[in-house]
């Protein structure tokens, strides 16, 4: 047979076998409280699939002689709601459902998606994810066993997808009002609460039956202030595997998100544009995670490394960076947007250290990457819905604190730069990024002087990695969506506020 690298069996083996649903059959259920338990029960429960079939269609996909095969089931509910312009102007409910099969063999990928859960439809896309060997043989499964966790990562209780309608609309207006009312000059306001709940059952070719029920919510405002022919426009928000009563929690209210976002847009009213050049930045706690998450994050997935095509493939054992710095992913932290109990291919989530005192000591793994490196699955196989193949990808990526204060970090600095918040950035595969802030600071003589628009940062992040010069004792999470091979994945990156010796800033581009 031909070889057909992964990416290119994907569009192949999943055109025309999935679509997505939009019915209240499992919602009822869902509110109902009639949600099995277990991972068989979920199984028959839910999905109408029993373990008998299950085998089958596990055995199907090996039939050709592939090395391993494993079966993501999903049913995913999800809402939204968002206000703009004194209204309500969007609310919808989605339902999505189906089974995603994948077949391995050495370093090559099948995988076909189908919402048809009968068992001859799952069989014809098996045998179209089995494409990618070519020497049938017997094939003999194990037993199949299920596994349960024991963590509680999540929030479960009152989850927002068991919410009414009015309660989460009460949510966005409180967010709406606050920030409209904060001052005059705030012109325009969008609040949007999305939630959801998701379950996975997920078997494989090795016997493994696991399941996961997942909730996840993101709530974020949006202002925009203007004045004198100036606008600036502000951001806010909070959420993770969180339920209802998260919104009540002090710095966590609606009211207290869109503050936050309108004294943002107000500040950028103010803002000067950067002085250029070279000189040392300070990065705040909280949304600098996004440069973490960029710039050194995606370079040490597995999948970037066994291709070669990371800067970072043939650094493991080095020093790569400043020995103050220690980055890691942890998708076991407790209610966060990136937690993880298992990942998409059912490995148990664990902490995973990246760089350790500035030498690299690991990559981020899923399954397929593991076995070409020769390492061990680390719980970072993820997929965006059944109908996509699982990569490594990020969880919650965090920077290790210091023992400074956050007041002594920028006391150190004379003259500079401090970056509050981003707008969004790129990063190449050599390493080079640029970022967009969307609010900073000078820095004189060791205090935030006036604020600061139109700034970029840019550099490379082995040179940044090694130009760290302060780590402060505090912490702060960015919360994100991270985009890689068409797939969005739901991230948290986090920070203390941290001193780079010297840095490129610049005008927005």
């Amino acid at each position: 047979m031909q070889d057909v690298d992964r990416r290119e069996l994907l569009k192949r083996a999943g055109g025309g076998l999935g679509v997505m649903m939009a019915s209240s059959f499992f919602a009822d259920r869902l509110l109902a409280a009639t949600v099995p338990a277990g991972a068989g029960g979920l199984l028959q429960g839910r999905f109408g699939v029993g373990l008998e079939d299950t085998k089958k269609v596990l055995a199907t996909a090996l039939s050709k002689g592939g090395d391993f095969a494993d079966l993501f089931f999903e049913y995913r509910l999800s809402t939204s709601v968002t206000m703009e312009d004194e209204i309500v102007r969007q609310s919808s409910e989605d339902v999505t459902l189906g089974v995603g099969i994948r077949v391995l063999k050495g370093k090559q990928t099948g995988f076909a998606y189908t919402s048809d859960l009968t068992p001859e439809r799952m069989k014809k896309a098996a045998l179209t994810a089995a494409a990618i060997a070519s020497t049938a043989g017997t094939v003999r499964l194990p037993e199949i066993r299920e596994v349960r966790s024991k963590r509680k990562l999540y929030v479960t209780d009152r989850p927002c997808a068991e919410a009414p309608l009015p309660d989460k609309i009460v949510l966005v207006r409180e967010a709406y009002q606050a920030a409209k009312g904060h001052d005059p000059r705030i012109g325009k306001v969008q609040v949007t609460l999305l939630d959801e709940l998701q379950y996975v059952v997920i078997a494989n070719s090795e016997g493994l039956l696991v399941a996961d029920t997942r909730p996840q919510v993101r709530f974020m405002v949006q202002a925009t202030a203007e004045a004198n022919g100036k606008r600036g426009t502000g951001r806010d928000n909070a959420g993770g595997r969180i339920g209802m009563a998260f919104f009540a929690q002090p710095g966590r209210t609606p009211r207290e998100i869109g503050v936050r976002a309108s004294q943002e847009a107000l500040l950028l009213l103010e803002a000067v544009d950067p002085a250029p050049g070279e000189q040392p930045v300070v990065l705040g706690a909280k949304n600098s995670g996004v440069m973490v998450h960029e710039a050194v994050g995606h370079p040490l997935e597995g999948d970037s490394n066994w291709r070669q095509t990371s800067i970072m493939w043939d650094k493991v054992g080095t020093m790569v960076a400043s020995p103050l710095v220690t980055i890691y992913d942890d998708a076991t932290i407790p209610y966060l947007r990136g937690t993880l109990d298992v990942d998409d291919e059912g490995t148990p989530t664990r902490n995973a250290v990246l760089i350790e005192k500035g030498k690299l000591v690991g990559f981020l793994h899923d399954r397929l990457s593991a076995r070409i490196l020769g390492a061990q699955p680390n719980g970072h196989g993820r997929r965006q819905s059944y109908q996509n193949v699982p990569i490594p990808r990020m969880g919650n990526t965090m920077l290790g604190p210091g023992q400074a204060t956050p007041e002594d970090v920028v006391k150190s600095v004379k003259k500079g730069f401090y970056a509050h918040s981003f707008q969004g950035g790129q990063v190449e595969d050599t390493g080079k990024f640029t970022f967009s802030v969307n609010l900073g600071y000078v820095i004189e003589d060791g205090k935030l002087g006036c604020p600061v628009k139109n700034a970029t940062l840019v550099g490379t992040n082995l040179q940044i990695l090694q130009e760290v010069e302060m780590i402060a004792n505090d912490a702060g999470l960015f919360l994100g969506n991270c985009g890689k091979e068409g797939q969005w994945a739901a991230v948290t990156a986090g920070t203390p506020t941290f001193k780079i010796r010297q840095m490129i800033v610049g005008g927005r581009a």
